[in-house]
């Protein structure tokens, strides 16, 4: 029996639990005659038993199916169409009787294989960009379901947006608010958070256990605590609302604890079930670099929730006549987002280089140090070369980066060129001057231009 959600926050909720419903597997078709179910389909697929309930209900999924998969030639079938292979009933089934079943299991494993490949190319980060889930059309009767419009999803993550649609638009917004928070957080450094599309989003670079991946897992998983936190006190979710949170033992006793606070606990239990969905369904060979790298981003992704959770604070108002403040309403609040990213890009700095020792377990390189902790980020592999673009890593390199003549921090041309030079060119930028304010009420300024010299490497 799996851990329920309300097991995942750091700290347990006061007040009534929320209802959870498992999810459970059926037997594989006899078609087959697999004895490990879990050679038929890697990933693993998630089926509900219960209906959805009210007061904060949340679907969670087995880790692993021990009994088999029922149904999965449909979703086998919807996973060929996408990459051009026939049915199951037609190709799998003839291959079965023509080859022996060890070289039939190694066909089909080959398969899954690539069919993860293929799948993995894309990420829920996509939510962030273009978001369909903001596109009024998509709730239109008859139209296309919401779900199989996002590309990007995993078969939990999926099963979640079914189970719960009004959740993916804050789900986009916590993976938005994440991307921009990175991109101002690496605005100075050679590999700045830069987008290349709208479905893997960062590219091949996040293929690497780097310090900069592991940056990018934690602050998305961060931006998703934070969206869905608010969210519930906005009363935009059917299944959660205002906090629910103690009452801080060293508040005042004269000062009420009451107001609608973020709900911090909901928006982490949803968060860690959503986020860490794709890590839990992948299979790989224990001592694998694919497993190090789910044990890598799974560190990582509870690193940013925990920061979120962590720097929660218990925010104040004052009543009374005349602003006396005689009594005080307190609630609990998030903090603003951009402290969340200046903590993480400390962590960054400290970052923890692991590697997989023989029970499969991910340790430090360097023994000499302190273990990391929960709300410490890892890495396995050393940051590529981000001097140059390199179609392989997906460096997009820094030529034509814009840099600091001045500087000699990494800004600075020297440090963002790498070396190679960096050329000057004027530019007129204009701005804003001369504010007056005029009674009543409005601001009223001019336009000031002026040439400055920029540089750019070459």
């Amino acid at each position: 029996m799996l851990k329920s959600l309300q097991q995942s926050s750091p700290q347990a909720e006061a007040g009534p639990r929320p209802s959870v419903h498992y999810l459970n597997c059926w037997s594989i078709p006899n078609m087959f005659h697999f004895t490990d179910s879990k050679a038929f389909l890697m990933s693993g697929v998630w089926r509900c038993l219960a209906s959805v309930s009210a007061d904060d209900s949340i679907c969670v999924h087995t880790p692993k199916c021990t009994h088999g998969l029922q149904r999965e030639t449909m979703e086998l079938h919807k996973l060929e169409k996408s990459v051009g292979i026939l049915s199951p009933g037609v190709a799998l089934g003839t291959a079965a009787r023509a080859m022996s079943s060890k070289f039939f299991l190694m066909a089909l494993a080959i398969f899954i294989s690539f069919a993860q490949v293929v799948i993995e190319g894309n990420s829920w980060w996509s939510l962030g960009m273009n978001n369909p889930v903001q596109m009024s059309e998509v709730y239109i009767i008859g139209a296309q379901p919401l779900c199989s419009q996002l590309a990007g999803l995993s078969q939990g993550q999926k099963k979640l947006c079914h189970l719960y649609q009004d959740h993916m638009q804050y789900i986009g917004e916590g993976a938005k608010t994440g991307i921009k928070e990175c991109q101002y957080q690496f605005r100075h450094r050679r590999w700045n958070c830069s987008t290349v599309d709208n479905t893997s989003v960062f590219g091949r670079v996040m293929q690497i256990g780097s310090r900069e991946t592991a940056f990018t897992y934690a602050v998305s998983a961060a931006g998703v605590v934070n969206a869905m936190s608010r969210a519930c006190r906005e009363g935009e979710l059917s299944t959660c609302g205002c906090s629910r949170a103690a009452r801080p033992k060293d508040l005042p006793r004269d000062w009420l604890w009451g107001g609608c606070g973020d709900n911090i606990d909901y928006g982490y239990r949803f968060a860690k079930e959503f986020v860490d969905a794709r890590e839990r369904e992948r299979i790989h060979a224990k001592g694998s670099y694919e497993s190090a790298r789910i044990l890598m981003n799974l560190h990582n992704n509870e690193a940013g929730r925990r920061t979120v959770y962590n720097l929660a604070d218990v925010a104040c108002k004052c009543h009374g006549v005349s602003g006396s403040c005689s009594l005080k309403t307190c609630w609990l609040q998030l903090a603003d987002f951009r402290k969340v990213g200046d903590a993480l890009k400390e962590k960054y700095d400290s970052a923890a280089a692991m590697r997989l020792n023989s029970r499969g377990k991910l340790v430090q390189v360097n023994s000499r140090f302190n273990s990391p902790t929960t709300q410490d980020l890892v890495y396995i592999d050393p940051s590529p070369d981000y001097c140059v673009r390199n179609e392989s890593t997906g460096s997009l390199g820094t030529q034509g980066r814009l840099c600091n003549k001045t500087s000699e921090g990494m800004d600075g041309c020297e440090l963002m060129c790498c070396g190679r030079g960096y050329d000057q060119f004027k530019t007129v930028q204009t701005e804003r001057c001369h504010c007056k304010f005029h009674w009543c009420c409005y601001v009223k300024c001019k336009k000031c231009t002026e040439i400055v010299d920029q540089f750019v490497c070459k």
